[in-house]
């Protein structure tokens, strides 16, 4: 990860830099300092200009939880707009009465440190 923020403000820069998002062909794991802390099934929909996420936790803190999100890819940049509350953000933003987390992740290479956020 490479910037996040909940609620208006920005994330402790120790969760960032801590932070992996990993997906397969169906599933989706959150680790957190090495550790998988969230992870469950995922369906991707949508077409260029509205790119949906719907994810099913079966592990961790949100364990039978669905978590409706809108995404954006460009590059190696995935940038995707978590509503926490089960409804899908419209916007890829966050306020403090908004219950939306927003994360940008870079694409990791075997070449480079999944960790690093420099870039």
């Amino acid at each position: 990860m490479i910037r996040a923020e909940f609620a208006g403000a920005a994330a402790p820069e120790l969760v960032v830099a801590c932070t992996v998002l990993h997906f397969t062909a169906d599933r989706y794991s959150m680790v957190f300092n090495g550790v998988e802390a969230d992870a469950g099934s995922y369906v991707a929909e949508g077409d260029a200009a509205t790119r949906m996420l719907t994810l099913q936790a079966d592990k961790g803190p949100h364990t039978g939880r669905v978590v409706c999100c809108i995404y954006q890819l460009v590059g190696d940049r995935l940038r995707i707009c978590y509503g926490l509350d089960g409804r899908t953000p419209t916007q890829f933003t966050t306020q403090a009465d908004e219950p939306h987390y927003l994360a940008t992740y870079r694409r990791c290479t075997e070449e480079r440190d999944t960790v690093d956020s420099s870039v």
